[in-house]
């Protein structure tokens, strides 16, 4: 090979070695807005039977709170709502298989921090004392001498035994159902329940008028993403935000939650 020949042969292995190495930065800069975008679509893991957060319709179509916010989301990034039904068990590595983009309704946790990362909190989840709007509660206090109905063994109950004075009547029951049954047909004054199941009851109940008196515990639902995605990140909060400001999370709220959106309910 003359000189002239393997100078040539050094020009193209350089310039070989320099595509890649180009190629090998576009790739490492590349996150998941750049994948989304580039899909056309966002996937979006969800519950698909958790009332009223999602949950199928009469047209058997998915809708509820988190699927207003997660079409809020796809039409900031101007793409395409696909919705993922996920389990409890399953959903996290949904997301860092990258399976999903997001996950709806994550609980903050630290031990869940070490493996994905949390968006803004933007769903109220919290636990409440409801009553009719006759009987006058405001505080645990109130709660003196009163029946209350609530799931055994959970969170509620942990929540409610904590509150309650000593002369508080405490019914647990062994389902939402059965607490539910015991506060409409006037076996308990009161239940305690989570702001999901208390939902559905307010809508449902005109003739007893029931209300949320005061809540015990306070946990706002965040959404998941994978860890290092900080321009997703960032267009999940922008919209979420955009959704605070313009009034449409609250009209999820009363739509959903039937109840204002309180923006206090959305702090850790």
């Amino acid at each position: 090979m003359t000189i002239h020949a393997k100078f040539k042969s050094s020009i193209a292995a350089a310039m070989m070695l320099a595509t890649a190495g180009f190629a090998l930065a576009t790739q490492a800069k590349a996150d998941a807005v750049d994948d989304i975008t580039k899909a056309g679509a966002i996937n979006v893991g969800i519950f698909s039977d958790f009332p009223p957060f999602s949950s199928a319709s009469a047209d058997m179509s998915i809708k509820g709170y988190d699927i207003d916010v997660a079409q809020a989301i796809a039409d900031s990034l101007k793409v395409k709502l696909n919705l993922v039904s996920v389990t409890g068990q399953n959903r996290i590595p949904y997301l860092t298989d990258k399976r999903v983009d997001i996950l709806m309704s994550v609980g903050y946790s630290k031990e869940r921090e070490q493996v994905i990362d949390f968006a803004v909190a933007y769903a109220p989840y919290y636990i409440a004392v409801i009553g009719p709007a006759a009987l006058a509660v405001k505080g645990k206090e109130d709660l003196a001498d009163k029946s209350i109905a609530v799931n055994r063994g959970t969170l509620e109950d942990t929540s409610l035994t904590q509150a309650a004075p000593a002369s508080a009547d405490v019914r647990r029951f062994d389902n939402y159902n059965s607490v539910i049954q015991a506060f409409i047909s006037g076996q308990t004054q009161l239940m305690v329940v989570g702001n999901d199941v208390g939902a559905q009851v307010l809508a449902k109940q005109d003739a007893l008028k029931p209300e949320q008196k005061f809540q015990l515990l306070t946990s706002p639902s965040h959404i998941g993403l994978n860890k290092n995605e900080d321009r997703l990140k960032k267009a999940v909060n922008d919209a979420v935000a955009k959704m605070l400001a313009d009034g449409k999370l609250d009209e999820s709220s009363k739509a959903w939650l039937k109840t204002p959106l309180n923006p206090d309910n959305l702090k850790d």
